[in-house]
């Protein structure tokens, strides 16, 4: 997965997630705005067909880059969590 910044400072990540669509991306925003710290967290794609995901992160008591990275290890832990219990079934 690509992960390309746009701008950054201490609160403020702007970054594009080139070649992603809705599925990722609704799924990482929603684990963003659970964490706490975070004011906010949202995307757009420009365009349906050809736009490329740009997601805004804003946040009060923690790292932009550590945020984005507990909340791939949150998703990491609930697919494991969903193959575990499909396999079960």
């Amino acid at each position: 997965m690509e992960f390309k910044v746009i701008e950054e400072d201490k609160h403020k990540l702007l970054f594009e997630l080139p070649g992603e669509t809705h599925t990722f991306c609704n799924a990482l925003k929603q684990e963003l705005q659970e964490i706490k710290g975070i004011e906010i967290a949202t995307y757009r794609i420009s365009h349906p067909l050809v736009g490329v995901p740009q997601f805004h992160i804003e946040t009060k008591s923690i790292e932009p880059r550590k945020a984005i990275k507990e909340a791939l290890a949150n998703l990491k832990k609930k697919a494991k969590e969903f193959q575990k219990e499909v396999t079960n079934l």
